[in-house]
């Protein structure tokens, strides 16, 4: 019996004291290789039709102005890594490393402070002018500045949250409704089945969409210090 609900999301396998579950997350290492063969795979040529497009959006979210070139390709980088490990945190037992802010906000924190140091270094002018936006009234003109401020300082704090949050809760709810499985009748357990089927297919969709929506909000940060 777990003492505590959120104890499946603990790292449990370690030694010399040394925890290695973490090093599920290099596993996407394994499928680079692949990439190199004579022959692509059609597994690979579906994935890097996906990544094509993925580079095209992004290019058009970074806009042709003062973009640099394979700037996309970090954001494609970002959105690969991310999506494998949600989508290896679904497998049984296997660690889900996207779910500790401490991944999450070691993705995000750099990022932000790197588009931060870069835009008022190289465009400080066009970072003031960020801050009040279009058409405010003189009056309120402080306080933009003021919402401005703290907007953009939690800025790495709800992509880190966002995606562990998601991550968590759908995990939680399988859990849940799996440590119920016991203790129930042959026709409800068939029930439970396919609701756990059912919401791993939702997990699947969510596994995507949260990397995508970290990919694309980074994107967004970036193309505003430009």
């Amino acid at each position: 019996m777990m003492s505590n609900l959120f104890s499946v999301f603990d790292p449990s396998t370690s030694v010399m004291n040394l925890s290695l579950n973490w090093i599920s997350t290099m596993l996407g290492l394994s499928i680079i290789p692949m990439s190199y063969w004579l022959i692509p795979s059609r597994h690979y040529i579906l994935w890097n039709k996906l990544l094509m497009n993925l580079h095209k959006e992004f290019k058009t979210l970074l806009g042709t102005k003062n973009s640099y070139k394979g700037a996309s390709f970090i954001f494609i980088s970002l959105f690969s890594m991310i999506m494998f490990n949600n989508f290896l945190g679904l497998f049984p037992y296997i660690f889900t490393s996207t779910s500790h802010m401490v991944l999450t906000l070691s993705l995000a924190l750099p990022l932000w402070i790197s588009f931060m140091l870069f835009g008022w270094i190289n465009n400080t002018q066009h970072m003031f002018a960020h801050l009040v936006p279009q058409g405010t009234p003189p009056v309120l003109m402080p306080f933009m500045v003021c919402i401005e401020t703290i907007s953009n300082m939690i800025r790495p704090g709800t992509l880190a949250v966002r995606l562990a949050a998601n991550m968590i809760a759908g995990h939680l709810l399988l859990t849940l409704l799996g440590n119920t499985g016991p203790f129930m009748s042959y026709m409800m357990l068939s029930l439970l089945i396919m609701t756990q089927i059912a919401l791993l297919i939702l997990e699947s969709a969510v596994a995507i969409i949260q990397s995508y929506v970290f990919a694309v909000l980074s994107t967004l940060y970036s193309s505003e210090v430009n």
